[in-house]
């Protein structure tokens, strides 16, 4: 019974030293925490204690904008440097990079050409398509004709074209006017002056008077229908295509019809030729006040450029081939290649890849996705590929084509810069 009594005082003494010990540290952690801010003075009143808080209206120096940009290029160069290990990579001017590699799939060797392009790191980066000719779509040349006629530093061969003509298949606009329309609704990339837009592109347009109104279904392509009514401007040369069976075209200039035939026939330089059906175009061989309205679906009226390609490789961050719905499975299998895309925080990525000898086997559109997911590509499509997928950078053609320095190309995707002082002499 003693002992029963002994142990309970002990505890009692533990549990009581235990309660003491824990009030002063929990009174002490509170005083330095500055919570217990009201302490009782000698004569019962109360009084605050000082707060160690930073005072107000202390400024600190901003970041300057040098500082901050250099910050910028640091992190970039870290990034490319994750993205593309293994690499050769070169700066050729403040925030545009050639990255060239090396990879294998099922143990079989890809030779792969990259230029990625930061605007954010470089007000004086312009980007824009390219055509062969100054004076209409017809006419090819080789990449290093088209980018040193334009000072750039780096460009792609970009949209399909027609073979025999060089007329671009698909569409394409350059600042704000629209050159080509889309064929078969396929993929195109918008440019506007600090991002990029993808989607698949058509037209809406009409040639219009108080009293009437004919819908177009394409501009400057060739016809794919006879029943299409197309408008053909100045871009696409001197003489329009003839008419289609059962169909008529007429010039139009200062707003009233000038010449119409079944024949080619001249398009007036200020003015376009509409080409249909007869019984649709007649209705206007009399109007006065005669205007056309061309504006791309969906309407981007932000974006300044637009190039087009096909299929889709990448739609928001993932895989997404439509070959059939563009009507493309003809350019399945593995093939020299060419694609464009961006990053979600608005770098551009241009690549080629060679194919179709020992040394680089190409890629399937497939792998081609892949590749792109991997170095960073949010939205992703496919250019013109095979015999025309040729990169040029600084004055060089930097891939490997069957035919040496590229065949004759269409048009082209081109990167210059305006103030020539920042291109690296590297």
């Amino acid at each position: 019974m003693s002992l029963l009594v002994i142990d309970n005082e002990n505890q009692n003494k533990i549990i009581l030293n235990t309660l003491y010990i824990t009030m002063i540290f929990l009174v002490s952690f509170v005083i330095s925490l500055n919570i217990l801010t009201p302490i009782l003075a000698n004569d019962g009143a109360f009084v605050k204690t000082a707060y160690l808080s930073p005072p107000k209206d202390i400024e600190f120096p901003p970041i300057s904008q040098e500082a901050l940009l250099e910050q910028k290029k640091k992190q970039w160069d870290e990034s490319v440097k994750q993205r593309y290990r293994n690499s050769r990579i070169l700066t050729i001017a403040t925030g545009v990079k050639h990255i060239q590699m090396q990879k294998y799939i099922n143990s079989r060797p890809i030779k792969i050409n990259v230029v990625e392009v930061n605007r954010q790191l470089n007000s004086n980066i312009k980007m824009m398509p390219e055509m062969a000719s100054s004076f209409s779509l017809s006419g090819r040349r080789t990449i290093r004709t088209i980018a040193q006629k334009n000072n750039s530093i780096a460009a792609v061969n970009c949209t399909y074209f027609k073979p025999q003509t060089g007329v671009p298949l698909g569409m394409l606009m350059k600042d704000g006017e629209i050159l080509t329309g889309p064929i078969y609704n396929r993929v195109a990339m918008g440019i506007t002056d600090n991002g990029f837009k993808m989607a698949r592109m058509n037209i809406e347009g009409k040639v219009y008077t108080k009293h009437v109104e004919i819908k177009i279904d394409n501009i400057n392509q060739p016809r794919m229908l006879a029943t299409y009514v197309i408008v053909y401007t100045s871009k696409w040369g001197k003489t329009s295509p003839a008419a289609p069976k059962y169909g008529i075209q007429a010039a139009v200039a200062g707003g009233e019809v000038v010449n119409w035939s079944t024949q080619a026939i001249e398009i007036p330089k200020d003015g376009f030729v509409i080409s249909g059906p007869a019984k649709i175009v007649e209705q206007i061989l009399n109007e006065k006040n005669i205007k056309l309205e061309v504006k791309t679906s969906p309407e981007w009226s932000d974006v300044k450029h637009i190039i087009s390609g096909g299929p889709y490789l990448l739609k928001e961050g993932e895989k997404y081939i439509d070959t059939q719905e563009e009507k493309l499975n003809a350019i399945n299998g593995k093939n020299p290649r060419t694609a464009i895309g961006y990053t979600k925080d608005g770098n551009l990525i241009m690549v080629t890849v060679d194919g179709r000898e020992q040394s680089s086997v190409g890629m399937t559109l497939g792998e081609l996705a892949w590749f792109m997911q991997s170095i960073g590509a949010y939205e992703a499509m496919n250019l013109d590929g095979g015999g025309s997928s040729v990169m040029y950078v600084k004055g060089n053609v930097v891939n490997s084509p069957a035919q040496k320095g590229g065949i004759a190309i269409s048009n082209a995707f081109v990167i210059n810069i305006e103030n020539k002082d920042e291109v690296s002499k590297k």
